[in-house]
């Protein structure tokens, strides 16, 4: 109970900036009705116990699950068999993830069950792939380049509306079920290592199966063509508190369901993982089976919430700025993102594995400030996107320079930081408040939606590795600076210790 009490109340601290801000818009720049303002507040009463019980879950049975499976998949003998449980876990993991759906339903000409397998096999091919490059060891930043320079390449041939849609699809897919198993498996490979660069080989696994997906929209857009609109997210008709009540209870079966079919392959995993290995001990079972309740009960209430909830009041006050005052979007949009992205359930894994890989020396709170600057830059240039139409390739384009770039001259582990953050930035609270904002205003100024609105999921993924990577960048220098100080002193010392031994001789 203490530690559920400790985590509401960090949930709520998140939580509650953004509350502010929509609040303040709401008597300002972009009234609400007040059913909608309502549903609003039932609904981060929701996402605050959600997440709380999520974190908690998580912790107790997504970690150690994952963990276990790469520490025993590190051990076999071969690679085949390590191979094609990677490419299965990815894919029955990607097909279930919830934002695949939203985002596969928004996309048109293409039908929802290619678009979601095409992703899904995109997940198992590239999961497979850093399997590979944790058991080898492979330097991430050259993989990267290389996927990133074949991406650039997919897009030149590619439909130019499709583009935002096939970059959103490389966030959407490493959601807040995906991200900390994953991030766990990559933990487990690397640890069997024990080597010196086990460390930062642990991460990278996000970040690589971020590209998967965007690699495979991209093939897939070339042979369809864009023949329909897509449209906005419908608003439910709420305009009374009991209207806002209800709205939330009838969303809960939908949600459970989603959840439920979402964790159904990790329990068959997990229960055939254990026949096979005996792992784990009976009260490490319990354990991980009680998590695994907090982890679904979690997840149902913050999808709930922020769907139903935040969904709404998102879409209503990009299109109210849109009509009123359209450049209060862009620095709007740049608070909320700086504000929303640590409400994202898998921000608290990524920050809880980082400290604990680097023993403290990267830090959760500088983890924090990177991301939510990153964030809160991308959304206010999405925003900008929206009132100017601007191509969303150019900003894209100089983001993933810059941090190819950079990672050249960081040490390594800020690198498989920075791309795995990318992925675990763009989760549901993106997907959810900050894309109904964007397509919210782009239908009130008239707007296409596939090709202004979408991509801002893409933006959000892009800035991470910029930011935290600069804040690598100067922490290296910093470093450097001391070092070559104390080594100045150090000389001075030596000489005087020299000179008096002349002295005394």
């Amino acid at each position: 109970m203490k530690q559920l009490r400790d985590n509401f109340l960090e949930s709520a601290g998140t939580v509650l900036p953004i509350v502010a801000l929509v609040l303040l818009m709401s008597v300002t720049a972009a009234p609400l009705q007040a059913g909608v303002m309502v549903l609003f507040l039932f609904g981060t009463l929701m996402l605050i116990f959600g997440m709380s019980l999520f974190t908690i879950g998580s912790g107790m049975s997504m970690s150690p699950l994952g963990e276990g499976i790469g520490v025993e998949l590190t051990r076999a003998r071969g690679l085949l068999l390590p191979g094609l449980v990677c490419f299965a876990l990815g894919v029955l993991i990607t097909v279930a993830e919830p934002d695949l759906s939203v985002l596969a339903q928004q996309v048109p000409s293409i039908p929802n069950a290619v678009l979601i397998l095409s992703v899904a096999l995109g997940v198992g091919a590239f999961l497979v792939l850093a399997m590979l490059r944790t058991a080898k060891g492979a330097p991430l930043r050259r993989l990267l380049f290389i996927f990133y320079a074949a991406v650039a390449l997919l897009a030149a041939f590619a439909p130019g509306s499709f583009i935002p849609a096939a970059f959103d699809s490389g966030g959407v897919t490493t959601g807040p079920i995906t991200v900390p198993f994953i991030m766990a498996l990559g933990a487990g490979m690397a640890s069997v290592r024990g080597d010196s660069r086990s460390g930062e080989d642990s991460f990278g696994l996000v970040a690589l199966c971020s590209v998967g997906p965007i690699i495979s929209v991209l093939a897939l857009s070339i042979f369809f063509k864009p023949t329909a609109e897509t449209e906005p997210f419908a608003i439910a008709r709420v305009l009374t508190t009991a209207d806002a009540f209800r709205a939330l209870v009838a969303a809960l079966p939908g949600y459970a369901r989603e959840v439920l079919a979402a964790f159904l392959p990790l329990v068959g995993v997990f229960l055939l993982f254990q026949l096979l290995c005996r792992r784990f001990r009976p009260h490490q079972l319990l354990r991980i089976s009680v998590g695994l309740v907090y982890t679904f009960l979690g997840l149902v209430l913050f999808l709930t919430g922020a769907n139903v909830g935040f969904m709404a009041a998102g879409q209503l006050i990009g299109s109210g700025l849109a009509a009123s005052r359209r450049w209060l979007l862009v620095p709007f949009g740049a608070a909320a993102g700086f504000f929303v992205v640590a409400a994202e359930p898998a921000v608290y894994t990524l920050k809880k594995q980082v400290a604990e890989v680097t023993n403290g020396a990267v830090g959760e709170r500088a983890i924090g400030l990177g991301l939510s600057v990153g964030v809160g830059a991308a959304v206010g240039i999405a925003m900008l996107r929206v009132v100017c139409s601007l191509p969303l390739w150019w900003f894209l384009l100089a983001f993933y320079s810059v941090a190819l770039a950079v990672s050249f001259f960081v040490p390594p582990i800020y690198t498989g930081i920075a791309f795995d953050s990318g992925g675990v930035a763009s989760g549901p609270m993106t997907t959810t408040f900050m894309l109904p904002l964007a397509m919210g205003a782009c239908s009130a100024l008239g707007g296409d939606l596939m090709t202004d609105a979408f991509g801002l999921v893409a933006l959000v993924a892009a800035a991470p590795p910029v930011t935290i990577q600069l804040m690598g960048l100067g922490g290296e220098l910093r470093r450097r600076s001391r070092l070559r100080r104390a080594t100045g002193e150090l000389s001075q010392v030596e000489d005087i210790i020299i000179y008096y031994d002349e002295e005394a001789s």
